[in-house]
């Protein structure tokens, strides 16, 4: 069975990503019943800045925390990244957590959901170069919510209430389908990581 982490790549107290994950993994349930999606959220991991010794690509780890991330991380065929634009790009903590691992990520898919004033594109498209380099296949089709139009928001400091458009559950269901596809196609790939 094909296995999907929804990674949350937030960590800030009051994020909205919380919203956009939980809208993300009830219509992937319900669009791909067959696939296992489940969240992998940065907040639950807690890593510290980067402190292994060694760069990821000779996985030599030697953290207990690493070892748990990349026990989590290598578990998957793909990934939806639930991200934030902040300053242009996407979060500190998700950079951080990408950079603890090489093979974990390597021949897998990804798919992402971005949110902010602009939709978040410009997170998408920083992180699209950051996977290349970890040889993740990232999908064409993109999910980018407007804080303006695709949120609920009455107070700028709280999540407030996620409210997409009707274009916006078509543009993941395709995502969606994207992602297991290339997952599927890349399974051959794949080392045990």
């Amino acid at each position: 069975m094909t296995r999907i982490a929804i990674i949350t790549g937030s960590t800030r107290p009051g994020r909205r990503g919380g919203n956009v994950t939980d809208w993300v993994l009830e219509a992937a349930g319900r669009h791909r019943p067959e696939v296992t999606f489940e969240v992998l959220d940065l907040h639950d991991h807690a890593l510290p800045h980067l402190d292994e010794t060694a760069p990821a690509i000779f996985g030599a780890y030697e953290r207990a925390h690493t070892l748990h991330w990349a026990e989590a991380v290598g578990a998957y065929d793909g990934f939806v990244f639930v991200v934030p634009e902040y300053n242009h790009s996407f979060p500190a903590p998700l950079k951080n957590a990408i950079d603890f691992l090489y093979a974990e990520w390597n021949d897998k898919a990804a798919g992402f959901v971005t949110y902010g004033i602009n939709g978040g594109v410009r997170a998408a498209e920083h992180l699209r170069q950051v996977l290349a380099e970890l040889k993740v296949a990232t999908v064409r089709t993109q999910v980018a919510l407007s804080i303006h139009h695709d949120f609920a928001i009455s107070d700028p400091l709280e999540p407030g209430t996620l409210t997409p458009g009707p274009h916006q559950e078509p543009a993941l269901t395709t995502m969606l389908d994207e992602v297991v596809a290339w997952a599927g196609a890349l399974k051959s790939l794949r080392v045990p990581a």
